[in-house]
């Protein structure tokens, strides 16, 4: 079965460190109709890494939902994808992106963009054992500045009748510096009608969304630190996609309700979590009064009752 792929279909981008399962339960709540698990190595899945095992935590309302992966070799990805399979994982894409140096180092993530002719051996390798629509990639321009590999990947894989092509439109050495270059994406989409392709990149609002669908007239969007900085992204997404206004929205109590939503999925898959909610929360307090001083008070949280307080702050029901 295909994945839901539209304009009115937002997905959620693998973000390592952050898309587990709470985080992706509650932009699901928002939204979000495909979510991604954070960014597994294929020979830590083959080798029963510890920490692998949690990256792959779900449960059934976290559907549908796809597994990265990331490993240099065909006959790595296809073991690793075998023992998906037997946890019951349908869904596989291929980081092709990742610039992080241990990740690099091992000829994995944006490194196979080097060598483009890779890739296409381990998605050949990969639809012996599962059907093209169940797989896909997310990638850059290329590997090094002004060496665009993206194209010929792109006829490549739209002849293996792949799902979705992610495209993330910075060459791997820029990282996330610069702008990204949205012309690519529609330059990509008018040249493969029939490749599904889904844009990443610069996305940090609604409004950014919706403005790289109508300049480039791809197949979907893939919100990535927007939604880590807003979950409700999604949300707004759909509605200004219908039409309608969202600046009346009323963020504190958007605010309030996000955090609420934090604590009971993360309590409830992840009670120990109270650390990382210093990381995650404080990322989404802005444009409101007093934000600095809010995002100060989240960095320091040490219990989910501390948490609880802060969402009563932004309800107004407390005198703090």
């Amino acid at each position: 079965m295909s994945l839901p792929l539209a304009p009115e279909h937002p997905w959620l981008a693998p973000l390592a460190g952050f898309t587990d399962l709470p985080f992706r339960l509650v932009c699901r709540k928002y939204g979000c109709k495909v979510a991604f698990t954070e960014m597994i190595s294929a020979k830590g899945l083959i080798y029963n890494n510890t920490n692998t095992s949690l990256l792959l935590q779900t449960c059934s309302q976290d559907v549908p939902l796809v597994v990265q992966l990331f490993g240099s070799h065909p006959k790595d990805i296809v073991n690793a994808v075998l023992c998906l399979q037997k946890k019951g994982f349908f869904y596989f894409d291929l980081n092709c992106g990742c610039s992080v140096k241990k990740v690099v180092k091992t000829g994995a993530g944006a490194a196979l963009l080097k060598n483009p002719s890779q890739i296409v051996q381990i998605f050949k390798a990969l639809h012996e054992y599962v059907p093209p629509q169940n797989t896909g990639i997310k990638t850059r321009l290329g590997y090094d500045l002004n060496t665009s590999t993206y194209l010929e990947l792109a006829e490549n894989l739209a002849a293996l009748n792949i799902g979705w092509f992610t495209l993330h439109p910075r060459y791997a050495r820029e990282k996330f510096s610069g702008q990204a270059r949205w012309e690519h994406l529609a330059n990509l989409k008018k040249l493969f009608p029939e490749l599904k392709v889904i844009g990443s990149g610069d996305l940090f609002t609604a409004q950014d969304g919706l403005n790289c669908l109508h300049q480039t007239k791809i197949d979907g969007i893939m919100f990535a630190r927007g939604a880590l900085s807003n979950p409700y992204i999604f949300r707004e997404f759909k509605l200004l996609l219908e039409g309608k206004d969202i600046s009346q929205l009323n963020k504190k109590k958007l605010i309030a309700e996000i955090l609420e939503d934090f604590v009971f999925y993360y309590q409830q898959y992840a009670p120990q979590s109270i650390k990382k909610m210093r990381t995650i929360l404080p990322k989404m307090i802005k444009n409101i009064p007093e934000a600095k001083k809010m995002r100060v008070k989240l960095s320091f949280l040490n219990s989910w009752e501390e948490v609880r307080e802060m969402i009563n702050l932004f309800k107004g029901e407390s005198n703090g």
